[in-house]
């Protein structure tokens, strides 16, 4: 069974945090939750997810792939944190998959692990020195990383790291589960 790592950062976006999770575990990926300092997380809506571990715990070796959930100041802590960043370049340096949705992709500018091409939520672009911006764009893979735009595509983007991790006909049919045609 494949291993995903979801850093749980004070702030989160509950939407896509708890999407990703969940299609994810539909998908019979091991998902674990790490916080960054308490384990009981507040999310930017006051929706509290109690973590699986703590970041200093993790093991990256263990994992296929990192996706961090966006959010405001979920995706700047998750930036301003060393041992994330260093998470980061671990990952992107042994060529494994990372994800960023909404304003997390500055955490990957951040830690130099972005890519060329990427989409974000607007505005937080704006953040990040790689001209590659794609606004139009609902999901964007570059190599190893996947970037997405924001709440209502959290499905779409765990979807494609779905299918990253599994392959196409286990991301298909979670999407059939869901009733998406």
């Amino acid at each position: 069974m494949q291993k995903v790592l979801v850093p749980l950062a004070s702030g989160f976006e509950e939407i896509e945090a708890v999407t990703i999770i969940d299609l994810l575990r539909r998908a019979d990926i091991d998902v674990v939750t790490a916080c960054l300092d308490r384990r009981r997380v507040i999310g930017a809506h006051g929706i509290k997810i109690l973590a699986d571990t703590h970041i200093d715990d993790i093991d990256y070796r263990e994992f296929a792939m990192i996706v961090l959930p966006g959010g405001i100041p979920g995706a700047t802590n998750l930036r301003d944190n060393q041992t994330v960043q260093d998470l980061l370049g671990k990952f992107d340096k042994d060529n494994k998959y990372i994800g960023a949705i909404c304003a997390a992709p500055i955490a990957l500018a951040n830690a130099k692990v972005l890519k060329k091409a990427y989409t974000c939520y607007p505005s937080f672009e704006n953040q990040i020195e790689n001209k590659g911006y794609l606004p139009d764009q609902v999901v964007v893979s570059d190599q190893n990383i996947i970037t997405s735009r924001g709440p209502s595509t959290a499905i779409a983007f765990s979807l494609d790291l779905i299918s990253k991790v599994c392959g196409e006909d286990v991301a298909q049919n979670i999407k059939t589960q869901l009733l998406l045609v």
